[in-house]
């Protein structure tokens, strides 16, 4: 399959209303998802399609012929002043209560609640989890200091998931 033969694949199922399509050829896996349809007021949102591609296709492939082709990459964030972490059973975890995504601040612009280093006190907000389009402040239980952030910013979370380590005052 070429990248000609996925752009009209992609064309065919925007055409076709489809939200969602799964195509699996020659080792190439193929998922295109579309927003739902947009409510009178809204404003457009972009059609997000992810391709999960062989090695020996991505060498054929130049960035300058492939605007509709996204490839993943998992990359890590590094987490600036990480205090080191010595094994030490003193230490507690602050788990998500909930399932959802994890954000670090109310927004993108603003700071994040806490910093690894920060002292805490039990009832600070420290995170918010985003679950069902209802951001939920996460106030700490617990005073202390933050020793490791466990979550990247922006991933999502399954409930009891550690999400911070506190070495308690």
């Amino acid at each position: 399959m070429d990248l000609k033969d996925i752009q009209e694949l992609i064309k065919f199922v925007a055409k076709s209303g489809a939200t969602e399509v799964d195509l699996e050829i020659d080792n190439v896996k193929i998922s295109i998802k579309s927003p739902p349809k947009k409510k009178r007021g809204e404003t457009d949102e972009t059609v997000k399609i992810i391709q999960q591609i062989p090695q020996q296709i991505t060498e054929n492939i130049s960035p300058t012929n492939a605007p509709v082709v996204e490839k993943i990459i998992e990359k890590k964030e590094e987490t600036k002043n990480e205090i080191p972490v010595e094994e030490n059973e003193n230490y507690q975890t602050i788990k998500a209560s909930m399932i959802g995504t994890f954000y670090r601040s109310s927004s993108p612009e603003n700071d994040p609640f806490v910093n690894v280093g920060d002292t805490i006190k039990a009832g600070d907000t420290i995170c918010i989890i985003e679950a069902m389009k209802l951001f939920n402040e996460i106030d700490s239980e617990i005073s202390g200091k933050i020793i490791k952030v466990l979550v990247d910013d922006a991933t999502p979370v399954e409930f009891d998931q550690p999400l911070f380590l506190i070495e308690p005052n």
